[in-house]
């Protein structure tokens, strides 16, 4: 005889509330849409994710005969929580060398695997839930660490007058009640870097504040300051930090930095972050207990690699060149098309790998009729019909009506750029009012 008696109904699968509401990084899902498109055998001009191609833009080969060799040398084990002595020496060094930086090795840095750690444990260390944390607009994956940390943003809506850097007039109204402020230069995703003035009149501004909150006992006001660019500049610009300018700042700032960008080297992971000790030591406990090392071999090979400062110095200068030849050949195929007539424009390169571009084409009618409405929409036409990927400054938080978008050099060569600027050129001329 079957059982009449009712089975209660099983749970319900849910998850965090944090979790539930994470969304993926905008950035990787245009990439992906792109990449369907390439694989399904289009041709596509994939400006988008702020990578090298590496058959283009090899690492450095001395530094890639040190991972081989590490490897050979097993060294695979589990590296110190804070990264192998001799490669925070090594960082210690390069970082007096390169940027007049004295931080000790043995509590003032960290290694971790790649800039992204970094960024989520000295979010983790410095912000409690409901801190306030300032941020410009557009800028990257700010927002993705605030939600992970349950803090509130204070967006700052970054002008092209001003290259999409923020300002201490920007910042001032809201430093009384602030945590944390998070700034890049050279910035992601505009190619655009702090003037020396711009930055000084942001620390003054937070110095002031400290010293009001000295009295109080208030939690200080932070600068997360992202320099993962700080070696890719451009003709006369110059990378300036926080703490060269002001020995005072070194308390109140917790540098992001690493290998990634400047040595082509987006997958060997290996980053670091430079701060006062007890930071450092929190930043630390964090970054082991998720498991966030730079695996040990790549650490031993990147110490060898960074005590080599004529070889740095010798394969930085020929990445640099062969970045700026192709941002350079970008920006002055914009500006033709501007003086064609066209509306579009683009800021004259200064740092990392990217190009800022102003596509004004909202109102404009495609072939098909259909309007342009937005940045997306832009975004679309340009690549279903030039076969060209951008990506709109949407993605890094601006207004979907902002007509901004990135334009990423990685994986570019020298001689297709005439051709992606054609395709541009019969793209906006089948646009109509």
């Amino acid at each position: 005889m079957e059982s009449t008696i009712a089975m209660p109904r099983a749970a319900e699968i849910k998850v965090s509330e944090m979790a539930e509401h994470l969304i993926g990084s905008e950035i990787l899902k245009i990439g992906g849409e792109v990449n369907e498109k390439i694989r399904k055998g289009e041709k596509i001009y994939n400006f988008t994710v702020g990578d090298f191609d590496s058959t283009i833009f090899p690492i450095p080969a001395e530094l890639k005969a040190y991972i081989i060799e590490a490897y050979q040398q097993d060294q695979t084990s589990y590296p110190p929580a804070d990264g192998v002595l001799a490669l925070r020496q090594a960082v210690s060094r390069f970082l007096l060398a390169t940027s007049k930086l004295q931080y000790s090795p043995s509590d003032e840095i960290i290694i971790a695997g790649g800039a992204r750690p970094i960024i989520y444990s000295a979010y983790r260390a410095l912000v409690d839930p409901g801190d306030y944390v300032i941020y410009p607009v557009p800028s990257w994956n700010n927002n993705h660490y605030i939600h992970l940390t349950g803090a509130v943003s204070i967006e700052i809506e970054a002008s092209p007058e001003n290259n999409f850097m923020p300002t201490a007039d920007d910042i001032k109204p809201h430093i009384d009640k602030v945590t944390l402020i998070s700034l890049c230069s050279p910035q992601n995703p505009t190619g655009t870097m702090f003037t020396k003035q711009g930055l000084q009149d942001i620390c003054n501004l937070i110095l002031e504040e400290n010293y009001r909150r000295g009295e109080s006992g208030r939690k200080p006001v932070y600068l997360l300051y992202d320099q993962v660019y700080c070696q890719l500049t451009f003709g006369n610009t110059k990378h300036y930090n926080p703490v060269t300018l002001f020995p005072e700042m070194h308390n109140y700032t917790v540098f992001v930095d690493g290998i990634s960008k400047f040595l082509a080297a987006t997958g060997v992971r290996v980053g670091w972050s430079m701060g006062h000790k007890m930071v450092i030591e929190r930043m630390k406990s964090i970054v082991g207990h998720i498991g966030a090392w730079a695996p040990k071999a790549e650490q031993v090979a990147v110490a060898k690699y960074l005590d080599d400062m004529p070889g740095v110095t010798k394969f930085l200068d020929g990445f640099k060149d062969n970045l700026y030849k192709r941002l350079e050949g970008f920006y002055e195929g914009f500006i033709q098309l501007k003086k064609e007539g066209f509306k579009v424009d683009a800021i004259k390169p200064q740092g990392a790998i990217y190009l800022t571009v102003n596509l004004k084409l909202s109102g404009m009618k495609g072939p098909d009729g259909n309007s342009l409405t937005d940045s997306e929409s832009i975004m679309r036409y340009i690549l279903d019909t030039a076969n060209v990927a951008l990506v709109p400054f949407y993605a890094f938080g601006a207004s979907e009506k902002e007509p901004w978008f990135r334009l990423s050099v990685g994986t570019s060569k020298p001689n297709e750029i005439p051709d992606v600027i054609n395709r541009l050129r019969n793209a906006l001329q089948q646009l109509h009012e």
